[in-house]
């Protein structure tokens, strides 16, 4: 069944496909959803209890914030790199489909390395620890090559990646490329922090962690760099928790 501009107005009870921003189609027996190309604005998106088996024209939903999809006909998780580009999408249900039916761990663990902002997937909070772990152990999923293929050097020339300002100079930071089997770098070639420094900036030293991570975040591609965001957001809002907490008043 073909999902028909008819069906979504008298389901989201609008007047024209662009002002649509939550549908539910649940249990439609829908297998061509071709119309979302018509859709840009939708948000929230029920589509469990179909026969969907592709997800290409979900791609072009950039303001998606939810999407739901469980109990369809998604072969593989390789649909998911239709979902890459959608930069909103926080909230995911793709259980109960052939693609998740192998390693539950493993499928997890991929979603999340291709998703990385994901808050939530199959209605379970996602965590630090599954983030950082699907970095090592997630498959990445293969998009289709641009016709400006990303760089280690985030774009920069070699010559201008050796005079970056993140190009800091630490033992540490050879230690954890060592240990990532990356190729160690010349301490050489690298600008001290107090070259660095603007005229009159505070003296205080930057934390080698702080400068092996900043040096590191060189060599991670779009999406690592994703995940990376993403762990970065899940600590601020535990750390921004834990401040609230110690600044309310105790209650007599």
């Amino acid at each position: 069944m073909k999902l028909t501009r008819k069906l979504v107005l008298a389901r989201a009870k609008a007047s024209d496909l662009e002002s649509v921003k939550k549908l539910n189609c649940w249990g439609c027996n829908l297998t061509d959803i071709s119309l979302f190309l018509e859709m840009p604005n939708i948000e929230v998106l029920t589509l469990s209890a179909n026969k969907i088996s592709s997800l290409e024209h979900i791609s072009s939903c950039q303001r998606l914030t939810e999407l739901y999809l469980r109990r369809n006909n998604i072969p593989s998780l390789s649909e998911l790199k239709h979902l890459k580009n959608l930069t909103r999408l926080k909230v995911l249900w793709l259980a109960e489909n052939p693609c998740c039916a192998s390693d539950p761990t493993q499928y997890r663990l991929t979603v999340l390395r291709n998703l990385p902002g994901l808050h939530k997937l199959d209605n379970q909070a996602v965590t630090e620890e599954e983030l950082i772990l699907a970095f090592k152990e997630g498959e990445e999923l293969v998009t289709p090559p641009s016709s400006a293929p990303l760089k280690s050097t985030n774009g920069l020339t070699e010559a201008d990646s050796e005079t970056d300002p993140l190009n800091y100079s630490m033992e540490e930071t050879n230690q954890i490329r060592a240990q990532l089997g990356m190729k160690l770098l010349p301490r050489d070639k690298f600008p001290s922090l107090s070259s660095l420094r603007e005229p009159g900036e505070t003296s205080k030293t930057k934390s080698h962690t702080l400068e092996a991570v900043l040096l590191l975040l060189q060599d991670l591609d779009i999406n690592e760099l994703k995940i990376v965001q993403s762990v970065a957001e899940s600590k601020l809002r535990s750390r921004s928790r834990q401040r609230d907490r110690q600044k309310s008043p105790i209650c007599m």
